[in-house]
């Protein structure tokens, strides 16, 4: 059984491919965080890529073992905007989270952000104790907290945006 702080040697792609809907869909059903809308919305811009290429304004990076999406990144620059990106998704496999993968995703997509001319990313989530650990990804990451509007997503479920300035 692999040790659970193991070195990952995932291989990663930018490049949507047609099974990736699905596997993107599976991915995050399987971290237990999402809605099925929110499912539903990962899935979209996958297909939105696929369908439109750069036109579509989102880009992916994309962390695989043994050809199995393991993990991945979703970003595009923010319309009306000069170099700002969101970060729309990130998401790792259960089963590997803890082991840097995400950490890994993270600093490539700021490094493809910056060769696109981004120079401020920006990142949300939701305020409710469930992502806790994600804010402190977040924090741990470099990201600060800019923002928290209160009760966005629902009574009592805030939003908190987070932002890095990136450098190349």
């Amino acid at each position: 059984m692999p040790e659970n702080n193991r070195e990952l040697s995932p291989l990663f792609r930018e490049e949507a491919k047609s099974e990736d809907p699905q596997a993107v869909g599976r991915l995050v059903r399987a971290t237990g965080f999402f809605s099925e809308e929110e499912n539903g919305i990962a899935v979209e811009l996958v297909e939105e890529r696929l369908a439109k290429g750069d036109a579509s304004g989102y880009f992916f990076l994309f962390a695989e073992e043994q050809n199995r999406l393991v993990g991945y990144t979703c970003f595009g620059p923010i319309p009306g905007t000069m170099h700002s990106f969101d970060l729309y998704w990130i998401a790792v496999d259960p089963g590997q989270q803890g082991r840097g993968l995400g950490r890994k995703l993270m600093a490539m997509s700021e490094r493809l952000i910056v060769q696109r001319g981004g120079m401020r990313l920006y990142a949300d989530t939701s305020s409710r104790s469930q992502y806790e650990p994600t804010r402190s990804f977040y924090l741990s990451c470099g990201y600060l907290q800019e923002a928290l509007l209160a009760d966005f997503y629902a009574p009592g479920d805030g939003k908190v945006i987070f932002v890095k300035s990136l450098s190349a």
